[in-house]
């Protein structure tokens, strides 16, 4: 007998019987969490509750934003792309939880694409995804050509998501984490990211992250050191929507793909500099402990 995740599904495209069954499993499950109505709300309520109290204890009291004040409301009518760079594997989760922790209530479906390898193709990678995101790390984008087709499938899918009000995908024009030393050298642009913007339309928001690590466990402990907000804190700048009506009245091709990643590029590495200088006056003192511009305020000690 076949298994429920063994059975064809019809808007499957043909190439994931080229899956082994533990990645048919969890791409299976996943878009039932992210595509179904029901599903998709109770994972909202997870992020928005749990997640959200768990991330104002852990790291909440390091995060700084600027220009966080207009993305508070709905923004647009359609769809929204957040714009990141990527140097840790939290970058997303903590942006968020800056934005919800302000009163944001707008987001109500939320969408990760995630490179399958570990989040798909290891047991591990499935329970955090589950766990820390009820699924919302999807879709999954392969590194296999065999699976390309996948992968294209997974680019219609998030074009569809864009088109209802209250959705965002979160996404990195630089494609993978950049290891490198320096954090304001940015990776170059990949063109998926052009390509889903000039087919679906959202409203672009570019914004830089920086300020976290690698390691869940040094980020929670670092947290609480009296000093942590002048020392290492996270520091968020958003950027205000990107105008490309200039690239979206053009023919739609390769190259202009790739030139509206570099355009999203670009403004991330601007507004890194303006992070630079925050993280100076923050150093300095200049940027008091008890700045409105902290997320979460009062301290939790001092």
């Amino acid at each position: 007998m076949a298994l429920w995740y063994d059975r064809p599904v019809s808007d499957e495209p043909k190439s994931q019987e080229g899956l082994t069954r533990a990645e048919r499993a969890t791409l299976a499950l996943n878009r039932f969490l992210n595509e179904q109505p029901l599903a998709k709300r109770l994972q909202q309520a997870w992020l928005t509750n749990v997640n959200q109290t768990l991330v104002r204890h852990v790291i909440g009291r390091r995060v700084f934003a600027e220009n966080i004040e207009w993305l508070l409301e709905p923004p647009s009518t359609r769809g929204v792309v957040l714009c990141l760079n990527h140097r840790s594997y939290f970058d997303a989760y903590i942006t968020m939880f800056a934005v919800y922790e302000r009163g944001a209530v707008w987001p109500r479906k939320m969408y990760f694409p995630v490179r399958s390898n570990f989040f798909y193709e290891s047991p591990a990678g499935a329970v955090v995804n589950l766990l820390m995101g009820g699924g919302v790390l999807y879709p999954p984008i392969f590194r296999d050509n065999s699976k390309a087709e996948l992968n294209r499938d997974a680019l219609r899918r998030m074009v569809g998501f864009l088109d209802e009000p209250g959705s965002l995908i979160g996404l990195h024009p630089e494609g993978t984490r950049n290891k490198g030393d320096d954090p304001y050298t940015l990776l170059p642009a990949q063109p998926g990211i052009g390509q889903i913007v000039l087919q679906g339309h959202p409203l672009v928001v570019p914004a830089f992250i920086n300020g976290l690590s690698n390691s869940y466990v040094e980020d929670i402990t670092s947290t609480f050191r009296r000093d942590i907000r002048r020392d290492n804190p996270v520091i968020i700048v958003f950027g205000d929507a990107l105008d490309y009506t200039d690239l979206s009245a053009q023919k739609p091709r390769a190259a202009l793909y790739k030139k509206m990643s570099d355009r999203i590029r670009d403004r991330i590495v601007e507004l890194g500099a303006r992070e630079k200088v925050l993280r100076a006056k923050c150093a300095s003192g200049e940027i008091a402990t008890d700045h409105p511009g902290w997320v979460t305020n009062p301290p939790l000690r001092e």
